[in-house]
């Protein structure tokens, strides 16, 4: 595992405002962005209009924090968020701003 990771979270706009609370409390987290998408495939929970459409409308999270501080910040979703967060990371090579 490298240093860092990058964190990417899928959730209901129902969640939104209570995980931009959560995010901006955390020392280690120095920003994220945050995006529209639509969830495809199961079939869980999904309105009539969703199956007919066969999405379902998500906000996605991105974020890169330190490798250590990944299982905090997923406990912290658990207790403080809610459910209905779909998250996977990745190794993060190198970032910085130009």
């Amino acid at each position: 595992m490298s240093n860092q990771q990058r964190l990417i979270l899928t959730i209901p706009p129902s969640l939104e405002d209570d995980l931009i609370d959560y995010l901006l409390s955390l020392e280690d987290v120095g920003g994220f962005t945050s995006y529209p998408v639509h969830g495809h495939g199961e079939n869980r929970q999904l309105s009539i209009a969703e199956q007919v459409t066969g999405r379902q409308k998500r906000v996605q999270f991105e974020l890169i924090l330190p490798s250590d501080k990944l299982e905090v910040v997923l406990a912290g979703l658990r207790e403080q968020v809610g459910s209905d967060i779909f998250y996977w990371h990745q190794d993060v090579n190198g970032s910085g701003h130009l």
